[in-house]
């Protein structure tokens, strides 16, 4: 199953829902559709006022809701594909990763600092997790992960909020608030004052915008990420065609936010997300980043957009997963199940205790 099948998988489970909003957004006097010249932005604009208007009806139902994050609970078991935990997922929405959200843990001496887990796109800590996870516990840290950017279909979710598992839909600025209050739970808990986080995805430019404006550069220690959209990605192309688009006046992506959500949308290179986040460099003062990208990737395109350079104070070390291990395949969502890329979160966590990165195989999309 390809990552783009996967993705349809998702979307399969609420086409229906187009149907209706369709239906919604043709609630317009005829009067009013003869004035109005047939063009397909018109066709855009009345299904963005008909989701409007439907979701003042629905504000109470929770169809329509306002950004939100659950914490996962319980635990699900080591996955070793990321198919198998997308399946896993979809019955179990909620379910923390095994190793992941013991509130009783305490860091040691040698694992002083949490460990965060941040999830991508259309994922939640389950499925993103499912095998990094366990063996961060394994390896003596105390492991948290939340699922993020939760939101109502008819605010800026898209039918993503109508699937089972799918979170990292609303804008990342309202996801990186709901990272921060997670962070400081975290702390609150384990009685330290930083932690550690590993993001994928998405979870890569949530951790900038909390760093950056949300209080976590006094709160973090070291950001890890994996195919994350630091600069925003072109998705071959396709991303940046909707980005042009809509600069000539045509609203691609705001079109195709009512199906991905927003939180997709800011990811196109060049949104004004990044102009926001990228405006004083990369980095934070004080935070150490490693930044990890597959050749392979086809979602954050291209792979080595994903690099950072490092700016006053900050350190950063970018990695590309076949560097010295060519049989490794890992596309943007295997990579996570990668042994390699589990070896290099562990040597850079605890350089003395785990100095030696794994060579595997790893196959693309399994």
């Amino acid at each position: 199953m390809t990552t783009s099948t996967r993705i349809l998988a998702r979307v399969a489970a609420a086409i229906m829902t187009a149907a209706t909003l369709a239906g919604l957004a043709g609630i317009h006097s005829v009067e009013a559709q003869a004035q109005t010249p047939p063009t397909i932005q018109n066709l855009v604009d009345a299904i963005n006022s008909g989701v409007k208007t439907a979701g003042k009806a629905l504000a109470d139902t929770g169809i329509s809701s306002a950004p939100h994050s659950t914490i996962p609970s319980g635990n699900g078991p080591q996955m070793t594909d990321a198919l198998a935990a997308f399946t896993f997922s979809l019955a179990n929405e909620n379910m923390a990763p095994a190793g992941a959200n013991d509130w009783n843990c305490k860091p040691t001496a040698a694992h002083p600092e949490p460990v965060v887990l941040l999830h991508g796109s259309w994922m939640n800590a389950y499925d993103g997790f499912a095998y990094m996870s366990p063996q961060l516990e394994q390896a003596g840290f105390c492991v948290y992960a939340l699922n993020y950017g939760q939101e109502g279909l008819l605010q800026q979710g898209g039918l993503g909020a109508l699937v089972p598992g799918v979170n990292g839909i609303a804008p990342m600025e309202d996801s990186a608030a709901q990272v921060a209050t997670f962070v400081d739970k975290v702390l609150a808990s384990t009685g330290v004052h930083k932690v550690n986080i590993i993001g994928h995805s998405q979870g890569g430019p949530v951790a900038d915008q909390y760093l950056k404006f949300g209080g976590g550069a006094a709160k973090v220690d070291q950001l890890i990420t994996f195919g994350a959209t630091h600069h925003g990605t072109t998705l071959d192309g396709i991303a940046t065609l909707g980005r042009h688009l809509t600069d000539m006046g045509f609203n691609a992506l705001g079109f195709s936010q009512l199906l991905v959500g927003e939180g997709l949308i800011e990811q196109v290179a060049g949104s004004k997300f990044y102009t926001t986040l990228d405006a004083a460099g990369d980095t934070v003062a004080g935070i150490h980043y490693t930044s990890v990208a597959t050749t392979h990737d086809e979602i954050s395109t291209p792979y080595d957009a994903t690099f950072l350079t490092a700016g006053p104070g900050a350190t950063v070390t970018n990695v590309t997963l076949q560097d010295g291990c060519p049989i490794d395949l890992s596309d943007h969502l295997s990579m996570m199940y990668s042994k390699r890329a589990v070896s290099i979160a562990l040597r850079t966590l605890d350089p003395t205790g785990h100095p030696n990165l794994t060579c595997a195989f790893n196959p693309y999309a399994l």
